[in-house]
């Protein structure tokens, strides 16, 4: 059972009582609670009353005057100006006589040029109240007069009741941060876990963060992997960063290397008095960093980058923005390390592709149940398929081979170890013919070690075994080539040892065959040691300045004697004076002498004709000859080492067929290039370009 005032001023207090509570029962916002309060106790009491409650970080006070006609004025007054501070720590109800105040904080304070004598307050909350969300305030009456109905005794009973309505609507407010804290983390985490490109996570981050942090500017730095350096993100910076080079911080560097080198958070409300703030940022930039908060991002044990948030608006940073920031930290860094995986993933997978499609070998892969996934154009080129046409297929409607068992192949592959099987067969091709193939194979296995993928690699075998061909080839000319001037030799030698040429003149005439026959053999044997040589590349290991117009002076008189005995009209045109050449002059005497000889060797009548002249820098030489010329399927092969053209073996030219080759390697040496055109029966023409060296 509730007591009943008894008295006229008990009577007065709780009609005001019960208007407070009837006007506060359903008001659950503070700002609503305090104006509510000023303005039913002025109203009731005839008298202005104020409250004034204290703002983030006590930087200021947020003001309500009630007025006793039922007008209400909501102001905020800094700390000098507002003068409440003295009336809060009192921590009880006061009467404070404004005659014995200072003149100075009479003129500075905006409270005390209200009152004509008294100000009557008390602190709210109330001490002891155990009010946990309500902030330091006060309410104040003004002038209220020795009749005033609320007296000290009355006041404090007061407070206490507005407190709890103070507590509950500042209750309801942290609870609706949280929750508008809550449902930003929440979007945040749903928008960066949406996305796996960077520059998305980044552009999806920045607004949300500096609407609810009420913050300038948001960065965010990552560690570069190599460097340890920490590169902040270009598109976050801002305007006065798009003309600079991107900010990059030494390992532990300024607040942000602080932060990451020590896997610890800092708020910091005046970076220009923390020593470890990097200064040059702003000076290069033009923008001011005035307040932080700084916190590591952090993958499981390992730190990938750090989080700012730059120039709180209207007050410091405090906990409560450390808490939220970190909240949303985590997904951010999830996120940037997910999308980092994806790139680089991504970055594998082209380069596998890459390499896949463009070895010169032929790849195929197959799934566990025999059904091909992925085949490269040199493997559909090589069995003369169309491009896509083997994706989907089972491997042995693609691949048929000659006479291997496939089947006992690949069950080899599935059963390998740490070896890789191989198998020499003759691939069947589309349309018909063989192909010589060395196939190698390897299984990709799970995590279980289940093969999941096999990789079939095809080796097309028939350039070895042209090569192999042209080595024989090139063997059995030089076992003929050697066996014919030796047994010619060796007869001469013994018909003169058994005295068969009586005659001097027939005697001169085997000893001439003999001498004739021992320079083919020595040229021979000079031609195959200038291949060695150039293989081990003896001849090309000293560049030199070399006068091309020295070497044609000494190279071209033999050889034209040469083509005049065979009959053949021989033409020089070389221009005087050549550029020098940088190179090896051995090597160049033997280019031009074995194009020149080849040119007189397979003319069998007509001219010869040898040009060197230059253009922008480049020298030309060009030989050009009448004779049997190369047939147009032997072109591509011209320049390979023991090639010989069928048209010279038939008509029983000698040669070695490494002439050609030793001239190419050293055109090439010299970063020169050669050219060929000839037409079958009628000519050949050789052109060669090499640098001349500058003046």
């Amino acid at each position: 059972m509730v007591e009943q005032p008894t008295t006229t001023q008990e009577k007065h207090i709780h009609t005001l009582w019960q208007a407070i509570t009837s006007e506060l029962s359903n008001i659950l916002d503070a700002h609503g609670v305090c104006a509510a309060i000023a303005n039913t106790i002025a109203v009731y009491t005839g008298t202005t009353a104020i409250i004034g409650s204290s703002g983030p970080q006590s930087r200021y006070y947020d003001v309500w005057i009630g007025s006793g006609d039922g007008r209400i004025q909501q102001t905020i007054w800094d700390n000098a100006k507002a003068s409440f501070d003295p009336l809060i720590k009192a921590g009880k109800a006061i009467t404070q006589q404004k005659f014995n105040l200072p003149a100075a904080e009479l003129i500075n304070s905006a409270l005390w040029q209200i009152p004509h004598e008294t100000i009557t307050s008390i602190p709210l909350p109330m001490p002891g109240s155990h009010s946990r969300f309500t902030p330091p305030g006060v309410l104040c009456l003004i002038d209220p007069g020795p009749d005033s109905i609320l007296t000290h005794e009355a006041l404090e009973p007061l407070a206490t009741n507005i407190s709890i309505f103070l507590d509950r609507a500042y209750l309801r407010n942290h609870v609706n941060r949280q929750d508008i804290e809550f449902a930003v983390v929440s979007e945040i985490s749903h928008a960066l876990t949406s996305t796996l490109s960077l520059n998305n996570i980044f552009q999806q981050l920045m607004d949300p963060i500096r609407r609810t942090l009420l913050v300038e500017s948001v960065s965010v730095g990552l560690i570069e992997p190599d460097t340890g350096d920490i590169v902040f993100v270009d598109i976050l910076m801002g305007p006065l960063f798009q003309d600079l080079p991107a900010i990059r911080l030494k390992h532990g560097q300024g607040i942000a290397g602080w932060v990451a080198e020590n896997r610890q958070p800092v708020i910091i409300n005046d970076v220009y008095t923390d020593k470890r703030f990097y200064s040059q940022v702003d000076r290069r930039s033009g923008f001011q960093t005035n307040s932080m908060i700084c916190i590591p991002l952090q993958v499981e044990e390992r730190v990938i980058g750090i989080v700012q948030a730059i120039n709180k608006s209207g007050s410091d940073f405090d906990e409560n923005d450390l808490r939220l920031l970190q909240a949303i930290a985590g997904p951010l860094a999830a996120a940037i390390e997910n999308a980092r995986l994806h790139d680089d993933v991504l970055a594998e997978k082209r380069r596998i592709e890459t390499i896949f499609a463009n070895m010169s070998e032929g790849m195929i892969t197959v799934n566990a149940d025999g059904v091909i996934t992925h085949a490269n154009d040199a493997l559909l080129s090589l069995l003369s398929k169309e491009s896509g046409s083997a994706i989907g297929q089972p491997l042995h409607s693609i691949i048929r081979l000659k006479s291997n068992s496939l089947d006992e192949f690949v069950q080899h592959v599935q059963e390998a170890g740490e070896e890789y099987p191989q198998m020499a067969a003759d691939l069947v091709r589309d349309g018909g013919g063989l192909v010589p193939t060395l196939i190698s194979g390897a299984p990709v296995k799970d995590e279980a070690d289940q093969v999941k993928e096999m990789i079939f690699v095809f080796s097309d075998l028939r350039l070895i075994r042209e090569v192999e061909r042209m080595r024989d080839d090139f063997f059995h000319g030089i076992i003929h080539e050697l066996r014919t001037p030796l047994a010619t030799i060796l007869m001469y030698a013994r018909l003169l040892r058994e005295g068969k040429a009586q005659e001097p003149a027939k005697a001169d005439r085997f000893l001439g065959v003999i001498v004739r026959e021992s320079d083919r053999l020595q040229k021979m044997v000079r031609q195959m040691l200038q291949l060695a040589k150039m293989e081990a590349r003896e001849l090309q290991r000293s560049d030199e300045m070399v006068n091309l117009n020295a070497i044609f002076d000494e190279m071209l008189p033999p050889l034209a004697d040469r083509a005049t005995e065979k009959k053949l009209t021989f033409r020089q045109r070389i221009e005087k004076p050549l550029p020098m050449a940088l190179g090896n002059k051995e090597t160049l005497y033997l280019i031009f002498k074995n194009l020149v000889d080849n040119a007189i060797k397979f003319t069998l009548s007509g001219t010869v004709r040898v040009e060197a002249w230059t253009e922008d820098d480049i020298i030309f030489v060009e030989v050009q000859d009448e004779g049997i010329g190369i047939p147009q399927q032997a072109l591509p092969n011209l320049f390979g080492r023991f090639f010989r053209a069928q048209t010279a073996v038939e008509r029983g030219i000698a040669g070695t067929g490494l002439g050609l080759y030793m001239v190419k390697e050293g055109v090439e040496y010299h970063n020169g290039t050669i050219d060929v055109k000839s037409v079958e029966g009628e000519g050949t023409t050789f052109t060669i370009r090499l640098p001349a060296l500058a003046k």
